[in-house]
């Protein structure tokens, strides 16, 4: 079902690439676009960058784009929405390090006659947002979790940034594993900071402090990995593992015999970016989409079924 909405999802932004391009040819030109992400470290928001940039060259090959990394600091993605709107740049893309706090920022951009279209997390006061269905995500990840303990486990929710993608994936793992009272969580609120080190660092924690742990649900998949690291450096393999993003490195881990990451819920980074851009342009020539909100289906890739899987290097 999921699939079948993915490969809709997928012609559906082709046609509307078309229409676009048709319905806009006389109209107001795309000179130049801002990128902020919370960090050009983790290798889904340097997809989001490619994505958004190979868009961008299609609508003006002649189109300047600036992708600048924010860190996951609020006050420095202040200062990057602050020197876009100096460089009258005609659209922004924010990945927001707080979807809540950044919104002073949003309004002073659309005061200037920007148009935000906020990508992966929501952000308050943006024109648009173009996300993973996160929620679908977190409880993908989840419901395979269960169904491979049979019900009964101790579980940690390995948890991240606040930001409303991983708030959202955290939500439906938590309603998931609650409707099975077998499922013991020993842990839901540690910030593994949505890296690899971050969640290297935070599966050491639990190691040392749980003495028998089934099952972790990483928010991103460079936690999941750095999580996997630490159990193979403390030789625990009584465990398994699932994430959410399908990237590269994670295909990788499901084909590894010797990897305990078991299943992550797919994102297309390269295509959000890409709607993103493209419902951007829109708005800025007065054709706002009937819902602000555009939500991406998620599939779940696990051992059985990656090697069917299209990801994120897949063909264009």
């Amino acid at each position: 079902m999921f699939k079948k909405k993915g490969v809709l999802a997928s012609a559906a932004l082709a046609l509307g690439m078309m229409a676009t391009a048709t319905a806009h040819a006389d109209g107001k030109p795309l000179k130049s676009i801002g990128i902020t992400v919370g960090s050009l470290g983790n290798p889904y928001l340097v997809t989001v960058v490619k994505g958004a940039e190979a868009r961008a060259k299609q609508i003006n090959p002649d189109a300047k784009v600036t992708s600048v990394s924010a860190e996951y600091d609020l006050n420095k993605q202040f200062t990057q929405m602050d020197n876009f709107i100096s460089a009258h740049v005609d659209m922004i893309l924010l990945n927001s390090a707080d979807p809540k706090a950044i919104e002073p920022a949003v309004m002073r951009a659309r005061a200037a006659g920007i148009v935000v279209v906020a990508v992966d997390v929501a952000s308050a006061g943006a024109n648009a947002t173009v996300q993973t269905n996160n929620l679908q995500a977190g409880q993908l990840a989840c419901e395979y979790i269960v169904k491979k303990l049979n019900g009964k486990g101790n579980v940690i929710i390995e948890n991240g940034p606040q930001v409303s993608s991983i708030v959202d994936r955290v939500s439906a793992c938590k309603a998931v594993l609650a409707k099975n009272p077998g499922i013991k969580v020993l842990s839901d609120d540690q910030d593994g900071k949505a890296s690899r080190e971050g969640g290297m660092n935070a599966m050491q924690g639990y190691l040392t402090r749980y003495p028998r742990i089934d099952a972790v649900f990483a928010i991103n998949d460079p936690q999941a990995l750095g999580s996997d690291l630490a159990a193979k450096q403390l030789r625990r393999k009584d465990l398994f593992i699932t994430s959410v993003d399908g990237a590269p490195e994670i295909e990788t881990a499901l084909k590894s015999p010797d990897s305990l990451i078991q299943a992550s819920s797919s994102q297309d980074p390269y295509t959000m970016a890409q709607q993103a851009v493209t419902i951007g342009y829109d708005i800025m020539n007065g054709k706002p989409p009937a819902q602000a909100m555009t939500l991406m289906p998620s599939t779940l890739v696990t051992r059985d079924n990656v090697g069917n899987y299209k990801g994120w290097t897949a063909p264009r």
